[in-house]
């Protein structure tokens, strides 16, 4: 039996428009590169592909991806003016655009941001009502929506090493909604993807982060519509 649609994926979130794809999906998709940096950007290079190649000055898209990485919500008014926004604030920024990329998702961008000598890469599609999918995460596979709290571990790929993260977490009660593992290769350093019903305490954040075989722990937020 097909899947049922609410009246909120048939009316979208509240926003700024003209599009829940080209303008909420894309702030959502920035907010959560912001979060994943870990900071607010001074450097963006923006890649639209297929759709959003070729619409996303005409829709707004431009505008709707330096809002979210100036970590504007998706309601914000300022949406409208943040092309000039970003560059009073000295965020320097450049598009580009690739119209025929057909192993990735119809409205799909690359954000490659820095803050200092931070820099990440996310790949991110916006699938429409505001919903969106982080595909990857510095090269790796992640797949998750950023409707939930989410970890991203960078770490050794060690033996045991997945079920142990989730005994810490479920002796934290934390209850693990979904969770997924790239890796660069076998005993390479592997990311793994875990977003759950609540949030982490600090002290068991802290206690993951101090491990040596985990390079990094990232704690994102739900970015709720």
């Amino acid at each position: 039996m097909p899947e049922k649609s609410s009246i909120f994926d048939m009316i979208g979130p509240i926003m700024i428009g003209p599009s829940s794809s080209h303008t909420a999906g894309v702030v959502r998709i920035a907010k959560v590169a912001v979060k994943i940096l870990g900071d607010v950007p001074d450097s963006a290079e923006i890649i639209f592909y297929n759709s959003f190649a070729r619409t996303y000055e005409g829709h707004g898209s431009d505008r709707a991806i330096l809002a979210g990485l100036m970590d504007f919500d998706t309601d914000d008014k300022r949406i409208r003016e943040s092309i000039e926004i970003a560059s009073q604030s000295g965020l320097n920024y450049h598009f580009k655009s690739v119209g025929n990329a057909s192993t990735l998702h119809p409205n799909s961008i690359r954000l490659l941001i820095g803050k200092g000598d931070r820099t990440i890469e996310v790949l991110g599609e916006s699938k429409g009502g505001g919903v969106i999918n982080i595909a990857e995460v510095n090269g790796f596979k992640a797949d998750f929506s950023a409707s939930l709290r989410t970890l991203i571990f960078f770490a050794d790929d060690i033996k045991g090493s997945i079920a142990f993260i989730a005994n810490v977490l479920a002796h934290d009660d934390c209850n693990i909604a979904t969770m997924s593992v790239s890796r660069k290769g076998k005993n390479d350093l592997a990311c793994q993807v875990i977003e759950m019903d609540s949030s982490i305490k600090p002290v068991t954040f802290e206690y993951l982060k101090s491990l040596s075989w985990i390079k990094e722990v990232i704690n994102i937020p739900a970015i709720v519509l």
